[in-house]
């Protein structure tokens, strides 16, 4: 099962590198939106016990799905500057280690939402389905953008009914600001694979929308800091939120500058600078 003469901490450092645990940015980007759920659904003061379950779900979830996205892509990566160093293109990672290790993932994620109880173990099985077949979406439609923004908000839902028992309105706005504020940093994000996927086949949100994707992006952020200032308007959340939803609108901002020249590395740069995007909004929460 290992490479015969390969170090120890090599094969320790190819597994960090296949669940991205090497790069928090993807588990950050996924963790905001689901403590902002964790906030309000439980009325801006969530059991510490939810908050580590949701925490640790996160980073889980994320690693998870990272070792699928490489199983599914590994004839495909080789061809993508990006991920052409990816351990199961390398040869670092077998695939049977790659299958192993996300089960060893699943266990894990299926331990913590049984704690939670059984409704929300219905909602997480919705989940797992969503991201084991979101890879498949590049290869057959140019919207896996939108596929994932209900990945990456699925997080949402999952913490109203792990607290409230229900997924009120408010949790479906949430994740509808979620949703297009995804649909905007993926596009970013394609847009610096975007020479190498036109060569292969893989299709994005980057390459339908062409010359229009700054519009297409501007227009997805503004909306989902629409949608959020209308949930902080509902929920009487006080100026501390605002203020977090206009230190996020300067960093769409900045995003969009950066993103202007379509140079690769810069598109990179923005897509990982959402981190502050949803920070800001996550610290405005709590101050409110």
């Amino acid at each position: 099962m290992s490479l015969i003469g390969l170090p120890m901490f090599k094969k320790l450092s190819a597994y960090t590198r296949l669940t991205r645990m090497n790069k928090p940015v993807g588990w950050l980007l996924l963790l905001w939106p689901t403590l902002w759920a964790v906030w309000i659904a439980g009325y801006g003061s969530p059991k510490i016990t939810i908050v580590v379950i949701f925490v640790v779900g996160v980073i889980i979830m994320r690693a998870a799905g990272c070792i699928v996205n490489d199983y599914l892509d590994k004839d495909l990566d080789g061809h993508v500057s990006r991920t052409r160093n990816r351990p199961l293109v390398t040869g670092e990672v077998t695939t049977y280690e790659a299958l192993l290790l996300f089960v060893v993932l699943i266990v894990m994620a299926l331990f913590l939402v049984l704690i939670l109880g059984r409704l929300t173990l219905l909602f997480a099985l919705v989940g797992f389905f969503l991201v084991i077949t979101y890879p498949l979406f590049k290869r057959f439609t140019h919207l896996p953008q939108l596929y994932l923004g209900v990945v990456f908000s699925w997080g949402i839902p999952l913490a109203f009914v792990a607290q409230q028992g229900k997924v009120p309105n408010i949790a479906w706005m949430l994740f509808l600001a979620n949703f297009l504020w995804v649909v905007a940093y993926d596009t970013m994000y394609a847009m610096a694979d975007r020479p190498d996927d036109k060569k292969i086949g893989i299709k994005s949100t980057a390459i339908l929308v062409g010359k229009y994707d700054l519009i297409f992006n501007i227009a997805c952020q503004a909306a989902s800091l629409g949608v959020l200032a209308a949930i902080g308007n509902l929920l009487e959340l006080g100026l501390w939120f605002y203020a977090g939803l206009c230190v996020a609108g300067l960093t769409a901002v900045y995003q969009s500058y950066l993103c202007k020249s379509r140079d690769r590395e810069l598109c990179l740069k923005a897509f990982i600078n959402n981190i502050w995007f949803g920070g800001a909004i996550f610290i405005g929460l709590v101050m409110a």
